[in-house]
């Protein structure tokens, strides 16, 4: 049996060494065969560098590198494709997914879970605000994702092959994969842990790209934005309703009463009211045809520049 690890690195020079060295003492303890699958995701330090010595040294190391950085979902996806194991494992480089719990994550996938999920008990080394903004976020989506998609996770995982196989056969360009993992079913089980503060080096998710990423998830496995356009629509249908009677009481009012019928600022206020709701749905309907005209080019998610340690070194086709 084959243990395949996939560790996504963007910059991650300060900690590669230290992580390598954890994670090959962790599977010298697993009684498993190994690979170890490092996807540089467009690195401009040493990053690539240190891989390759890396790969040099162990010829159970391969490496992975983009042509450009794609971001931390796209590195991952090039790394499950490019895995062969009976398990897969996707882990960070930044050592905050301590990789100790691996073996707490196999030894569930031996009794029969196809998905072991880590799931964050506490954070160290974080804001206040993102330590309340990711707790936040993670319960809103859970509650209006089908199916939710569980609080304080992320992708710090194993998977079973034939959930990788599966996950691989989903091209979407805008990937949010705990949503499509918890999408995808099987048996999935949850492995509480304490994530520890960064080794070293700084996050790679700033603001704009949890941004994005929470965008993903709302976009493509929330039922929230289709929630506000039905609201939206209801909104319209009451406004032309309250439109229709305030136009009859108006003519009722001019034919047959002498008294100026007043109230131009509640018009203007229903107008403002009424343009804003228009906003937010053009806004939304533009957001899913931005998503979908992207979607429909068929551009391949990433390209691959190079590949080391495989048995065959040419390039697959990317996807």
């Amino acid at each position: 049996m084959l243990l395949s690890v996939v560790l996504p690195c963007f910059n991650e020079e300060p900690v590669l060494e230290e992580t390598h060295r954890r994670l090959v003492n962790v599977l010298n303890q697993i009684d498993l065969e190994r690979e170890i699958v490092y996807v540089d995701d467009g690195s401009t330090d040493k990053t690539l560098l240190l891989l390759q010595q890396l790969q040099n040294s162990d010829p159970q190391v391969k490496v992975i590198r983009l042509s450009r950085n794609y971001g931390h979902q796209i590195a991952i996806t090039a790394g499950l494709d490019n895995a062969s194991g009976d398990a897969v494992v996707i882990i960070d480089s930044d050592l905050q997914d301590p990789p100790e719990v691996i073996k707490e994550m196999v030894a569930l996938w031996q009794e029969g879970y196809e998905v072991v999920y880590g799931q964050r008990t506490a954070r160290d080394g974080e804001t206040a605000f993102r330590n309340w903004s990711a707790k936040w976020f993670s319960r809103f989506l859970n509650r209006l994702s089908d199916p939710g998609v569980p609080p304080d996770v992320g992708d710090f995982r194993l998977l079973d092959r034939k959930v990788v196989q599966a996950l691989n056969r989903m091209p979407e360009p805008d990937r949010f994969l705990r949503g499509m993992i918890s999408w995808l079913g099987f048996r999935q089980v949850a492995l509480p842990y304490h994530r520890e503060a960064r080794f070293a080096g700084v996050s790679k998710y700033p603001l704009g790209k949890l941004l994005d990423l929470a965008g993903n998830g709302i976009f493509s496995f929330s039922l929230f934005p289709s929630l506000l356009l039905r609201i939206a629509a209801l909104t319209g249908v009451l406004g032309a309703g309250l439109a229709l009677a305030g136009f009859c009481y108006a003519l009722i009012g001019h034919l047959f009463s002498a008294a100026r019928i007043t109230g131009w600022h509640l018009l203007f206020l229903a107008l403002l009211f009424l343009g804003g709701v228009q906003l937010i749905c053009l806004g939304l309907v533009g957001e899913y045809a931005s998503r979908t005209y992207y979607a429909s080019k068929r551009r391949p998610n990433y390209v691959i520049a190079e590949r080391l340690g495989f048995r065959e070194q040419a390039q697959p086709p990317s996807r």
